[in-house]
This record gives C-alpha cells, sequence and structure tokens, in this order.
C-alpha cells in the first residue's frame, strides 16, 4: 500500500480481518516496533504497557523483540489478554509482566500498546495517569491512546508520543491536530498484508493521501524545450478596490505566479495604486475596467488585499460566472460568506475554482458543518464544485470528487502576513500552465510553500517565500532542467 495513503480505522480493521493469517501480521507489527525504537533509542530500561485486544498482542511481540536485542524490558498489562490473537502473544512472552501500579520500576521509555485508535471511551485511573507523561518518553503502536484514529477530538487525556509506528497506511489522525502534534515522527510500516485483500477494501472508498511529491512531481507542469509565456499561462491578479495599505497583498500574489513559472502575469488595478506595482518589472500591470474575459486569461486571482464588502463579493460571483480557472482568497471569501449561504459555485464541466480559506474563513462559509477537518473538507468541496484548500498546520486539500491530500509540511513560522497571499499566486500559476489533475497540482503549491518556509525559519517575511522559490523548484526538477 501507499506509505502516504489514509485510510479509516473501518478501513484498516476491515483489512486485518480479511487476512489469512492475523498472527504473521502481529508478529511483523510487534518486531516492526522494536526495530524502530532500537534505531532511534540507546538501549534503555523499556516497559511496554499492553492492553487486553490486539493493540496489547502488538506490544507482546515488540517486549519479545526488544528483549532478544539485550534490552532491559518488561510488561505491563491494564487487564488480561481478552482477544485470541493478543492471548497467543502473551503466552510466547517469557519476561517479567506485573499489573499496571504507580509502584512498578520506573523505566526510561515506554511503548503504548495499551488501545491504539480502536478505544470508544476516554481513558481512565491507571491509563489516564499514564497519559500524562512527556511525549519524549513515549513510543505509541498504531496511535497514542485516547487518541481517535479517525481524526475527531479526543473526549479526554491521550498519550502523546516521541514515535508513532503504524502499519500499512496512515489513520486520520495521524495528519490532522490534535493528533499530528501528539504522535511525534509517525513511522508507517509494512507487514506484509495481502494485496488483492487490500485493494478488495479500498477500491471504491474515497482516497485520501499524505501530501508527498511522489503524488505530484511528475505532473507538475515543467517547462518544455518548446515552451514560451503563453504556453506557460497567463494570471491575472484582481488588485482594484483593495484599499491602498493592502494593495501590497496582491502584489505577492502577482510575485509569487511569476516565481512559480507563470509566463505570463497581469496586475490589473485602480490607477491610485500604480506606484504599488512598479517592480518587478517583468509585471504587467493593467487598469481595472471590469471581470476580465474568459479568453484573456488562463488563470484569475481575486482576494488578497481586497476589502470585506458587498461590491467585493459581487466582484466575486461575476469572475465565480467566467468558464477561468479562478483562485478566491482572503476577503473575497468573507465578503461571499456575508452575502448569504455557500451552495454550488462551479459545475464538474467548468473549469477548476480553488478557494483557500483558513479556519475562520471557513467557519463563516460553512457555519453548519462539523466533524473533522477531513470530513468538514470534503463535505465543503462537493457542495461548492471547487477545491477547497483548507489552511493549518493540517492543510486539508479536498476535490468535489472526494479525494484529499493533507499537507503537514509546514512551519508555525508561516504565521506571518502576507504568506497567504503568495500561496494563492502560486496556485494561479500552477493552474494556468494546464495540470493534468488540478487537485494534484493545488497539493504540489501547498507542499511547496511549506519546503520554502522551512528553508527560512525565523524571521520569515512573505517576500522571502518568493526569493527561494526558485531554488525549491530547482532542487525537484527533473535532471535535464537542472542548472550545471
Amino acid at each position: 500500500m501507499d506509505k502516504n495513503a489514509i485510510i479509516t480505522v473501518a478501513q484498516m480493521r476491515a483489512i486485518d480481518a480479511a487476512a489469512p493469517d492475523t498472527l504473521m501480521l502481529m508478529e511483523a507489527a510487534g518486531a516492526a516496533v522494536a526495530r524502530e525504537i532500537i534505531a532511534r533509542f540507546a538501549p534503555c530500561k523499556v516497559a511496554v504497557l499492553c492492553g487486553p485486544g490486539n493493540n496489547g498482542g502488538d506490544g507482546y511481540v515488540c517486549a519479545r523483540h526488544l528483549q532478544a536485542a539485550g534490552w532491559k524490558v518488561w510488561v505491563e498489562h491494564i487487564a488480561s489478554p481478552a482477544s485470541a490473537d493478543c492471548i497467543a502473544m502473551a503466552a510466547k512472552w517469557e519476561g517479567t509482566s506485573l499489573e499496571i501500579n504507580p509502584d512498578n520500576p520506573m523505566a526510561d521509555l515506554f511503548v503504548d500498546g495499551l488501545f491504539g485508535a480502536g478505544l470508544s471511551k476516554p481513558l481512565d485511573g491507571h491509563a489516564a495517569r499514564l497519559a500524562a507523561m512527556p511525549a519524549a518518553r513515549v513510543v505509541a503502536i498504531d496511535m497514542p491512546s485516547g487518541l481517535p484514529g479517525d481524526g475527531g477530538a479526543p473526549t479526554g487525556p491521550h498519550f502523546k508520543g516521541a514515535l508513532t509506528v503504524t502499519f500499512e497506511a496512515l489513520k486520520p489522525a495521524h495528519v490532522l491536530a490534535p493528533g499530528l502534534e501528539a504522535c511525534g515522527e509517525v513511522v508507517v510500516a509494512d507487514i506484509g498484508l495481502d494485496r488483492a485483500s487490500v485493494d478488495q477494501v479500498l477500491n471504491c472508498a474515497p482516497r485520501a493521501w499524505r501530501n508527498d511529491p511522489s503524488l505530484w512531481r511528475d505532473q507538475w507542469p515543467w517547462p518544455r524545450a518548446d515552451s514560451h509565456k503563453h504556453r506557460r499561462g497567463k494570471v491575472a491578479v484582481i488588485a482594484a478596490g483593495s484599499e491602498s495599505l493592502t494593495a501590497g497583498a496582491a502584489r505577492l500574489s502577482a510575485r509569487s505566479a511569476l516565481a512559480t513559472g507563470a509566463g505570463w502575469v497581469t496586475a490589473l488595478i485602480d490607477p491610485a495604486q500604480a506606484a504599488f506595482f512598479a517592480e518587478p518589472a517583468a509585471l504587467v500591470v493593467a487598469a481595472f475596467d471590469g471581470p476580465p474575459s474568459a479568453t484573456g486569461h488562463d488563470a484569475l486571482v481575486f482576494g488578497p488585499g481586497a476589502r470585506r464588502s458587498a461590491d467585493t463579493a459581487a466582484l466575486a460571483r461575476a469572475m465565480i460566472a467566467i468558464d477561468v480557472k479562478l483562485v478566491l482568497d482572503a476577503a473575497a471569501l468573507s465578503s461571499l460568506a456575508d452575502a448569504g449561504p455557500i451552495g454550488r459555485l462551479r459545475q464538474a464541466d467548468e473549469a477548476p475554482l480553488v478557494i483557500t480559506p483558513h479556519a475562520g474563513e471557513f467557519a463563516r462559509l460553512f457555519p453548519e458543518l462539523g466533524g473533522d477537518k477531513l470530513t468538514r473538507a470534503r463535505v465543503a468541496a462537493s457542495r461548492t464544485g471547487a477545491i477547497v484548500l483548507l489552511k493549518g498546520a493540517d492543510t486539508v486539500i479536498s476535490a468535489p470528487d472526494g479525494r484529499a491530500i493533507v499537507n503537514t509540511h509546514a512551519t508555525p513560522w508561516l504565521a506571518s502576513a502576507g504568506t497567504g497571499d503568495v500561496l494563492a499566486g502560486m496556485i494561479a500559476a500552477a493552474l494556468a500552465a494546464k495540470p493534468a489533475d488540478p487537485l494534484a497540482a493545488v497539493a504540489a503549491c501547498a507542499w511547496l510553500h511549506g519546503e520554502a518556509g522551512r528553508r527560512i525559519g525565523p524571521g520569515l517575511i512573505a517576500d522571502d517565500l518568493i526569493a527561494i522559490l526558485p531554488d525549491v523548484l530547482h532542487e525537484l526538477a527533473p535532471d535535464h532542467l537542472k542548472r550545471v
């Protein structure tokens, strides 16, 4: 299975149930956890916390493999083994086994094999007490106990780990907050699941992935030998209507579209804004005289720097009605929300529309939507016909057809004015180049944006992202395009 695939807890259970030899899978899972621990930690005293189900069974196997490697290890069980596989693996454990108790010896490292992703009630008693341990001392099997595997908010205490080892595929909680932070480093281990069983379970399910260049690198619109500026795409950024103090936001979008590879970028401005768009010289500046023609540009950007107003909402609606690729951001979204309920915006046979709300804008657009972030983004995309990029440390990019990509490749340093405007321009440039899969193109921009932010780090300002984007793209480019 693709190591970046995201599946639900129910899907994973169905895959496990279809496996012909569950004991073999449990042996492989526990051995994988031990292997990842040995690769990252120096030998130390380890307490493996085992629950009564299959998560506990994985724990017994892990303990056995650590002991065989010469580590000082013991098992602490919260209840007697209950599942058949856990009973079988507990019988193979020949080391020390204790009931969980505050008087037990103090370990340097704890392996959480209590409940994994399947717990349906809050942690209590000794489990809740142990969940307060520092994350640096915890390795979780499959999922930190107490954390809902499908990405919902925990209803009580939950473990936090420095490392989480899961099997075959990610679960939503591995990539969505708060699990994203609680899981620490996430390793997806291959435990030898039967490919046919996996395909049978997942065949008809909407698919989701963690963002990674392997999803889109080969599809990125790299220039060809015969490329020219018109083939690489023409982008228009609507700056008209921006306050003079915020016109720089539209300029950031325009500059980032150029840096991402658009062949021609036009800023459509009010005359009073001309001074803000004098640089770079490659940027074309023209007077705004109404919604642009569908034939004059390959992609449009509207919202960065705009005023939140009824006029902005009307202009956004007018541009949605044009059959051209469109990125709506910032005030364009809040203005639409102020104007009334959001329904269908684009049909399946029309040019892609991308909306890029942060959490507050999304709540204004879709106040009635609940559930985890992945579910909310999918519902919003299905309802509107738009690709929804719901921002955050766990940015979710969802297409109307139910496919979704979760981007965790970001940095808190991106929490700075103007970085979203840069992303909007990047997305427009990618769409203007006529990608085969617009969802993949939008996800690529989210990853590239995050990578640029990571490289800059402390002191990041939005302009810095634009300056470093060419280097990020250069490193990912096919070999024949790299500079000598």
